[in-house]
């Protein structure tokens, strides 16, 4: 079978999937579970009739902050890199150890803002021995859209598949058959904590700052995206599975409660005062939070509750399975 390692390199965060072309035994295993730090082992993807499917072999997730600062100087900064590489080092290794004949990373928001891209080009050739692509909004929006929406069932069409990363956000508009419309605006919950959120907790004004600049960008994004057309809103990335899993008052973080689970707008706008209103230490106590995501959940949960508002769905579905997975398909035969 083809075994394929998928790399997102993104904002706050880099990820690895390794994965084969399940088998129809494959099909119809149980997905496992995750550990708090984002790896796993067996997980399924792909169930649509037809469909070619994947069979998780690791998925790995490490909090780099890549994009730290960019948005201020327009440059990776030289730590942020090194913590990129480091990351990458033990990624190649797991990559080895499982025999994967086809590799591709891609780098996102951040790369695509920094004017010293070429570092990060030459340090990843140097470890994975493939060149990241750099790749536009667009194809970032196509390949999360892929892997996000290839297990709805049940849903109502059009969907609205929404990638809130650290530097940026994604929408899709699309059918289960394609998609019709794509943006990409630059808010993201690294950019706008870094911009707006100086205080512990942030202040009524910093708060503000961030939903203004939401709205603008999905000002933006309605003259390309009618995002009030969509049907069902899908969220994907680790803002999303958060809110999901704060608002479902889970004991950890459980991405098989998580993925494909359904929280109300309601909950989603109470989640973001909740979080509003902590401090940096009462965040980080939370047992669902990421130690990487403190700092900037409340950024991304106000982006996600803004889009909700703007949209005026009644409920987010939350999807495990994101670009990373769109860009593990890509590499199937």
């Amino acid at each position: 079978m083809t075994r394929v390692a998928a790399i997102d390199c993104g904002t706050n965060s880099i990820r690895l999937l390794v994965a084969e072309e399940a088998s129809e035994a494959d099909a119809g295993r149980a997905p496992a579970g995750s550990s708090r730090d984002g790896s796993s082992v067996g997980r399924r993807s792909g169930s649509g009739q037809g469909a070619p499917r994947l069979r998780d072999l690791t998925r790995r997730m490490e909090i780099v902050r890549l994009g730290a600062g960019v948005d201020r100087t327009g440059e990776l900064a030289p730590e942020a890199l090194e913590r990129t590489f480091t990351a990458l080092r033990d990624y190649a290794a797991e990559i080895d150890r499982f025999g994967a004949s086809k590799v591709r990373m891609v780098a996102t928001s951040a790369t695509r803002d920094a004017r010293n891209r070429d570092a990060l080009v030459d340090g990843v050739r140097a470890i994975l021995g493939v060149d990241p692509e750099v790749i536009t909004g667009a194809d970032e929006a196509a390949l999360s859209y892929a892997g996000a929406t290839r297990e709805l069932r049940g849903h109502s069409e059009p969907f609205l598949v929404a990638d809130i990363g650290g530097g940026s956000t994604e929408l899709v508009l699309g059918d289960a058959e394609k998609v019709h419309a794509a943006r990409s605006v630059n808010v993201g919950c690294v950019r706008l904590a870094e911009r707006h959120l100086h205080d512990d907790p942030p202040t009524a004004g910093q708060l503000a700052a961030v939903v203004a600049d939401a709205h603008a960008a999905f000002d933006l994004a309605e003259q390309t995206v009618p995002i009030r057309s969509a049907a069902t809103l899908v969220g994907v990335a680790g803002t999303v599975t958060t809110v999901a899993a704060l608002a479902a008052d889970l004991p950890g973080y459980d991405p098989d409660r998580i993925h494909l689970s359904v929280t109300a707008a309601s909950d989603i706008a109470a989640v973001a005062d909740r979080l509003a209103a902590m401090s940096h230490a009462q965040r980080a106590a939370l047992p669902v939070m990421h130690p990487g995501r403190v700092d900037v959940i409340v950024a991304g949960a106000l982006v996600l509750r803004t889009l909700v508002e703007r949209v005026g769905v009644a409920a987010v579905v939350a999807s495990e399975h994101d670009i990373l997975d769109g860009i593990a398909f890509s590499l199937l035969p």
